[in-house]
């Protein structure tokens, strides 16, 4: 199966503001075909452009603002005809993981994760599958937020394969990225048979059109479990005009368990 993490970018400016990037949304995420799709900064227009656009998608998630369908969602996607849904749920990354709309520690936002158990109706193998967006200023809450998603899916799936997908604003020689490795999970990057070393994010190339700096690589797929990683790619879409679906290219690993 295939997992994939795509940050949309919830806004942008002219040609590049959310409305006119949809099509190469949807088109990217259909050539990609994955199976289940974390997305972040995801606001309720997007979510409801992606219900309408990828009709054979099911989803759970919440606005972060107020645990409904305020503010982004790091909302989890689903092949509704391939899986069956056993459980889902929502939490926030702050001192008070049950309370919406709260930013923990020393965040600049209220940041969310969401998760979906699922249940592969030709199999009946299981698996979750977590999805966040990690504060893009407050080292404290990086780090806390990392240390609370691999807690909560060391509580909620002890015995399941697991995925943890997101825009962790942290390079791979970061804490955060330490203490998710440090609790059981692998790089999918680096588990893969075949692999790229490509960037995630490219702001500067997104904004300008010409080839500065790509960045670096924040964006991720962790897997946890006797997981097997066949393929990874960042899949560095680019439509006509020079244009691009997000500032963040998405991920995509190819998985067996």
């Amino acid at each position: 199966m295939k997992i994939m993490s795509f940050n949309l970018l919830c806004g942008g400016k002219g040609q590049r503001d959310w409305p006119n990037r949809t099509g190469m949304v949807l088109e990217t995420i259909r050539c990609a075909d994955p199976d289940t799709l974390g997305v972040q900064e995801a606001h309720y227009d997007w979510i409801k452009t992606l219900c309408a656009g990828l009709p054979d998608y099911a989803y759970v998630g919440v606005g972060r603002d107020d645990g409904k369908t305020a503010g982004e969602f790091s909302a989890v996607f689903y092949k509704k005809e391939k899986f069956t849904l056993l459980d889902s749920g929502s939490f926030w990354l702050s001192e008070t993981p049950d309370v919406p709309g709260v930013k923990g520690w020393d965040a600049a936002c209220v940041r969310v994760c969401s998760w979906a158990k699922l249940e592969e109706k030709a199999t009946g193998k299981r698996f979750v599958h977590f999805n966040t967006h990690l504060d893009h200023v407050g080292l404290v809450a990086m780090q806390q937020g990392a240390l609370l998603v691999t807690a909560k899916a060391a509580e909620i799936c002890p015995d399941l394969p697991a995925f943890f997908t997101g825009d962790f604003n942290v390079t791979p020689d970061s804490a955060p990225y330490r203490t998710v490795i440090e609790a059981g999970f692998g790089d999918a990057r680096h588990l893969a048979v075949d692999s790229d070393d490509s960037p995630t994010f490219h702001w500067e190339v997104f904004v300008s059109k010409r080839p500065k700096k790509e960045n670096t690589v924040i964006d991720y797929c962790f897997v946890k479990g006797d997981v097997q990683v066949q393929f990874f790619r960042v899949l560095r879409n680019v439509y006509p005009g020079d244009l691009y679906p997000s500032d963040h290219y998405p991920v995509l690993a190819t998985v067996s368990f």
